[in-house]
């Protein structure tokens, strides 16, 4: 397994909304993200920021990266784009971040 993390940002008046689309997120994506390798996916809020970190666990970089392609977060990015800054795509603007420490 790989781990990933990244942050992203969300619009001060949204953290509610944000919260109540993520609670759950659309069945079908669910789906669509464990059967390309993803597991142990969560997302926190520095609510003093706006920010968003994100961390999750991938079988592969290319599985990963295919979600992106499918339907479904195709219309899930649209569906989050008024709660976030995006890209001309839709999909939120992110940035990786690098590992430091780990402990099993």
């Amino acid at each position: 397994m790989l781990r990933k993390a990244f942050v992203m940002q969300v619009h001060a008046h949204c953290h509610d909304e944000y919260l109540r689309r993520h609670s759950p997120i659309w069945p079908e994506l669910a789906e669509t993200l464990k059967s390309h390798g993803a597991q142990h996916y969560a997302i926190w809020l520095d609510a003093e920021r706006n920010l968003l970190f994100a961390s999750v666990e991938i079988e592969s970089e290319a599985r990963w990266e295919a979600v992106a392609k499918t339907e479904v977060c195709q219309r899930w990015w649209a569906s989050m784009k008024d709660l976030m800054p995006s890209n001309a795509d839709n999909s939120p603007v992110s940035a990786a971040l690098k590992p430091m420490f780990y402990m099993a």
